[in-house]
């Protein structure tokens, strides 16, 4: 556990991926690890191998799209938490996506809808809204979709899942008042693309709402989405961030790269 009592590890895996260790638990959010999504090759490796996890509490799915919900990489992440401990992690999950992850092994499937909180082994989770569309194929569009905020006493850590910028964003800040933001930056272009992903302007506009202390940001440089260049996101993220004058508060990591919040 790289976390001591009282701080967060959040650790970078790559696109929407992330280690999350607060509360003495270590929670996967969005874990993709494939390096395919059916036509899409991914451009950067993750960050963290499976092998090199350690025993998953709790998997933490936005939505059900292939970039975020990989049925190999859920797979793999269950066996290797039953090899360090003998069970299996738990999933939380948006209502109506229960059923893609019941058959593959989870110790138990939580499904949440918007604003609904559950508690898990302290640490609560509550499900937040976003503009965004759940479907995982053309037209299974019943299936929700959000983000998480993450509580352990003072500690609270959001991860948006996927979204356009919307009014919900400062709801979400009133609200649940999260410190640290994992916020997305890529899939921007053409303009239309923005009615469900935030451009790296938008998404610094959506972590000024939330009113969190720290962004980190993510879903950028990993698979090609859209039509930006693949390196675009990030220096026009960080010079929005210099114009607003509050470019240290942001924490860009690298793939792999942790950074302890006390």
């Amino acid at each position: 556990m790289l976390a001591a009592p009282g701080e967060v590890a959040v650790t970078f895996i790559g696109h929407a991926s992330f280690l999350l260790q607060m509360g003495g638990l270590n929670f996967l959010i969005d874990p993709v690890f494939a390096n395919w999504l059916v036509l899409i090759h991914r451009l950067r490796r993750p960050g963290v191998r499976i092998e090199d996890l350690p025993a998953i509490d709790a998997v933490l799915l936005t939505h059900a799209h292939m970039d975020h919900l990989n049925l190999p990489s859920l797979r793999k992440v269950i066996r290797h938490t039953y090899r360090l401990r003998g069970s299996a992690p738990i999933a939380v999950v948006p209502d109506s996506v229960e059923d893609l992850v019941h058959p593959l092994g989870f110790a138990d499937v939580l499904r949440l809808r918007w604003w609904e909180r559950v508690t898990v082994g302290g640490v609560e989770i509550a499900m937040t809204p976003a503009q965004h569309w759940g479907a995982r194929m053309i037209r299974d569009t019943h299936r929700g979709f959000g983000g998480y905020v993450l509580r352990d006493g003072k500690q609270s850590v959001y991860h948006s899942g996927d979204s356009g910028y919307f009014a919900g964003f400062r709801e979400i800040g009133e609200r649940l008042k999260p410190e640290i933001a994992l916020l997305p930056i890529g899939a921007y272009k053409p303009d239309g693309f923005r009615h469900v992903h935030t451009s790296p302007e938008d998404a610094l506009r959506a972590f000024l709402d939330v009113g969190a202390e720290k962004m980190v940001p993510m879903h950028y440089g990993t698979f090609r989405l859209s039509e930006e260049p693949m390196d675009e996101p990030l220096p026009r993220l960080m010079e929005a961030a210099r114009t607003a004058g509050v470019s240290d508060r942001i924490i860009a990591l690298g793939e792999g790269e942790t950074r302890l919040f006390p």
